[in-house]
């Protein structure tokens, strides 16, 4: 038995067999526990190279492999061997990935827990854990761009090595995870005023499927996905899926490092183009100028364009509001909470439809007095190109009396 265990070949059809078992509606613990007991441990590019041939052969098709995931997932979780895999560098996409996973699953178990508190609340404080759950689902919704990454950046790549059939599948899962939030948050629209036995059902059949789908997910990638493409993938296309990632940005988390491939230096196409003047019609500067300029000014500001995503902030010390990465990207409504987004609404359809071009908001703040002014920004032709975001601590500004006509350096505390 050990020989046929440790034959490579033996152990794929032993595989194929055991998920064919799936299909054929054999319980999934009854196949898992044989498969654990005649295999002991199951390589991740294995179970990949499986999947692969079975769609190939024709023996079954996507949509059945997509249908059957989760079975499969259950009956291989906790008997993938990944002893072989390689070491992920820190700042590596898929570093990246799995940190974002971390922050998935932290969300994930803060979610459970306010479900866990609504279930024994009285129901007049029910409306507020519902709408913390309405920001808490918000936030969740941002898995679109972790997925979004794997869809546009990295399973391009696998295609090339002729690996369709897992990717396929997973964007199937993708879908489907996208569908599970979009009915979470559609349910949380309803009335705050339910029993406890009716915020238990929905949380069985709406709230739990959503959170199982992406926590899910997390396994497959980093018990399969990840160690397989690894493996897969050079660090030059690495490095150009690395290039391309902030075109679509980050999910609930702002990485800290920067990576490049080993012994890779700037190439002269990269040097000239960070010393490139940007030519305005009053003057010029370099990008890095530009920059320096931008995080210099006394004021916060964040850029939507006018598909109402959030595409700039600056990172001055006047930072009043916290802004990471995660939100480059992202629908502009979705970085606010739910109590305000229909004034968010409200402020893009009067910008886009020319009606006003200017909503000033003042706001006492921990003992600080906060001006926040969106503005509309337009070409010279008047057509909307997209709303700036300028918040200001004006608290000792507007202290000032009398002049200031003598050199006095501002305080550096």
């Amino acid at each position: 038995m050990s020989e046929l265990i440790n034959n490579s070949e033996k152990r794929k059809e032993l595989l194929k067999h055991m998920i064919l078992q799936l299909h054929a509606g054999e319980a999934p613990e009854e196949v898992r526990s044989r498969l654990i007991e005649l295999m002991k441990k199951v390589p991740y590019g294995v179970v990949v190279e499986v999947e692969q041939e079975l769609i190939s052969e024709g023996v079954l098709d996507e949509k059945e492999v997509l249908r059957f995931c989760d079975l499969h997932t259950q009956a291989l979780e906790g008997a993938i061997d990944q002893s072989g895999a390689k070491e992920i560098p820190v700042g590596h996409p898929v570093d990246l990935f799995i940190k974002e996973n971390l922050e998935l699953k932290k969300l994930i178990n803060q979610i459970r827990n306010v479900f866990a508190e609504v279930e024994l609340s009285a129901k007049d404080e029910r409306p507020a854990l519902f709408m913390k759950l309405k920001g808490m689902y918000n936030a969740l919704m941002d898995v679109d761009k972790h997925y979004r990454r794997k869809e546009n950046l990295l399973f391009p790549y696998l295609e090339k090595y002729g690996i369709t059939g897992p990717p396929t599948v997973m964007w199937g899962k993708h879908d489907e995870t996208r569908g599970f939030l979009k009915a979470a948050l559609e349910a949380l629209n309803v009335s705050d005023d339910i029993s406890t036995d009716e915020v238990k059902v929905a949380r069985e059949m709406v709230f739990e499927p959503a959170l199982n789908a992406v926590e899910d997910m997390t396994m497959k990638e980093e018990e399969i996905l990840f160690p397989m493409t690894m493996d897969k993938l050079t660090e030059m296309e690495w490095y150009e899926i690395h290039e391309q990632t902030l075109e679509i940005g980050f999910c609930l988390y702002d990485p800290k490092e920067v990576w490049k491939p080993n012994g890779m230096v700037k190439s002269d196409k990269e040097a000239v183009a960070e010393a490139e003047l940007i030519q305005l019609s009053s003057g010029s500067f370099t990008k890095i100028e530009l920059e320096a300029i931008l995080n210099s000014l006394p004021i916060d500001m964040t850029f939507v364009d006018k598909n109402e995503k959030v595409k700039y902030f600056s990172q001055s010390e006047e930072r009043i509001f916290d802004r990471n990465r995660a939100i480059l990207n992202r629908d502009v409504k979705l970085c606010h909470p739910p109590s305000s987004v229909g004034i968010v609404e409200q402020i893009l359809e009067d910008f886009k439809s020319g009606k006003e071009s200017r909503a000033p908001f003042w706001i006492q703040m921990g003992g600080k007095f906060i001006h926040i002014e969106y503005i509309a920004l337009r070409d010279k032709n008047g057509a909307f190109l997209g709303t700036l975001e300028v918040s200001q601590d004006l608290t000792q500004k507007r202290k000032l009396e009398g002049d200031q006509r003598l050199l006095s350096y501002a305080d550096k505390k």
